[in-house]
């Protein structure tokens, strides 16, 4: 019934706010750009600092981007934790949810809500913290800004689910193969 919800949700260009694999996310539709700019406005977050973006697959991913580095899957199944690459040239998205150096940070999510919804929805969806810019990350749903909770167009009811708390690590493979690791 929540996914359903949350796809009828999607698919009006709204934003939810949903458990991730990491943290409670704010999230919509990342092929729309009525919807990503709606997340800028509840972050109250300038369009210059890009969004995550979920899928919940490698097949997913290879519709969003040119080119997987060879290494990028050595880093994401040798990682312990979820772990957001950094890729280049991204097609098929929100112009505003790619950075302005042509590239968009994804995650493949394995496990959870946001892996079932993402698969049923058929598109890649933003995940951002839940939280007002600036303001810490919140490590549980109560923790959530009211005000944060007032601006988003749905709630996914499922306040005692449990997340680590802890946002993904990001890693970027550059074109030399040199590996950065931007959030650890």
């Amino acid at each position: 019934m929540m996914i359903s919800k949350a796809i009828k949700i999607l698919n009006t260009s709204k934003t939810i706010l949903y458990p991730t694999d990491t943290i409670w996310g704010v999230g919509c539709d990342a092929t729309n750009d009525k919807a990503v700019e709606k997340i800028y406005l509840i972050k109250q977050r300038s369009e210059s600092k890009s969004l995550i973006v979920l899928v919940d697959s490698w097949e997913m991913l290879l519709n969003y981007v040119d080119m997987i580095p060879a290494k990028v899957s050595c880093i994401i199944t040798g990682s312990s934790k979820p772990t957001t690459v950094v890729y280049n040239n991204p097609r098929k998205l929100a112009k505003n949810v790619i950075a302005k150096d042509n590239t968009v940070a994804i995650r493949i999510v394995n496990d959870g809500f946001a892996h079932e919804l993402i698969q049923q929805f058929g598109k890649p969806i933003v995940s951002t913290s839940a939280n007002i810019s600036g303001e810490p990350n919140p490590k549980s749903f109560k923790e959530i800004n009211p005000a944060l909770l007032d601006s988003v167009d749905y709630i996914v009811n499922l306040p005692l689910e449990n997340k680590s708390g802890i946002a993904s690590q990001i890693v970027k493979v550059h074109n030399d193969g040199k590996i950065e690791f931007l959030r650890k």
